[in-house]
């Protein structure tokens, strides 16, 4: 009876180590990013005037960063907005169709009473129809000036760099009476990372492909002295497997509209309800810890409305 016990006693101690594998092997190394970093410079070149947030400021999407000088600009949007506005040509064209009217009309009954020629007749219906295309004239040039100002308005609003995002800014690379060349590629006024949403990049092995889709939940444990559990999901599985390491990229989603992690600490995600053979997970190496920085996108922002 006791040499029948051992076997299953030993039995049991290898399923509950084997269970223990199971749900360890279910964590893996990761990385938090921005989920978006933005490149602030300016659409035209210019002297840049003033310069409103500085490194380490939490700016809000709308909110003016820079201006460039812009004192021709504001001169040629008020000079157009004053043709835009006269009305006295305008005037001038109705009174005057008025006067040719009253005349056409006239001379047309002088004509019918036959005490003017029917040359004087036609030259007054002649000045009545040169005084309506005066006026459509004029109403033109008056709608061509409103155009200008807007033209104007346009090229003023182009002196002014509004974040395209919430963030935080992470660099100030220039300073105001500097030369801001939006040919320069290398050297953007300012960098911005949205950090309220933030991407938790990992590596999983080959094993994992197919377990792991996107919406799928996990949990994101931050290294110290950080710490806490953070829900996050599933956003992105890398459909390209690395031959090298026998792993593929994957990108978790977490909301972080308290700012309570930060972007690029190295941290641990646990996925539920996945279960890897550790033994088949490691293969005798650890896995690579994905690269910070590498697959967060980086896009340029010029002005905006």
């Amino acid at each position: 009876m006791v040499v029948s016990i051992k076997p299953v006693r030993c039995l049991s101690a290898l399923l509950l180590l084997g269970a223990a594998a199971l749900v360890s092997a279910a964590e893996f190394d990761c990385v938090t990013e921005p989920s978006e970093t933005v490149e602030i410079r300016t659409s035209v070149e210019g002297l840049i005037d003033r310069i409103y947030a500085d490194r380490g400021q939490m700016v809000k999407a709308g909110q003016v960063l820079v201006t460039l000088d812009s004192g021709l600009e504001k001169a040629s949007a008020d000079l157009a907005r004053f043709k835009a506005t006269m009305k006295g040509s305008l005037q001038s064209g109705e009174n005057r169709l008025d006067y040719a009217r009253i005349k056409a009309t006239r001379r047309e009954q002088l004509h019918s009473d036959h005490y003017i020629s029917a040359q004087d007749r036609d030259e007054a219906e002649s000045e009545r129809r040169l005084a309506e295309s005066q006026l459509l004239e004029s109403r033109d040039n008056q709608q061509l000036s409103e155009r200008e100002y807007q033209r104007a308005s346009e090229q003023l609003r182009l002196r002014t760099v509004k974040s395209p995002i919430n963030g935080v800014v992470v660099e100030r690379l220039m300073n105001p009476g500097e030369m801001s060349d939006n040919r320069d590629s290398k050297r953007p006024i300012m960098k911005i990372a949205d950090i309220t949403t933030l991407y938790v990049e990992t590596l999983l092995p080959l094993e994992a492909l197919g377990k792991v889709r996107p919406g799928l939940d996990a949990v994101v444990l931050p290294e110290a002295p950080v710490g806490g559990k953070f829900n996050a999901k599933v956003k992105v599985v890398d459909r390209i497997i690395d031959a090298a390491s026998g792993t593929f990229g994957v990108r978790l989603e977490l909301p972080n509209a308290k700012l309570e992690v930060p972007a690029g600490v190295k941290c641990r995600v646990v996925f539920k309800d996945i279960s890897i053979e550790k033994s088949r997970v490691s293969q005798g190496r650890a896995l690579p810890l994905p690269a910070a920085s590498t697959n967060t996108p980086v896009r340029n922002a010029a002005s905006a409305k």
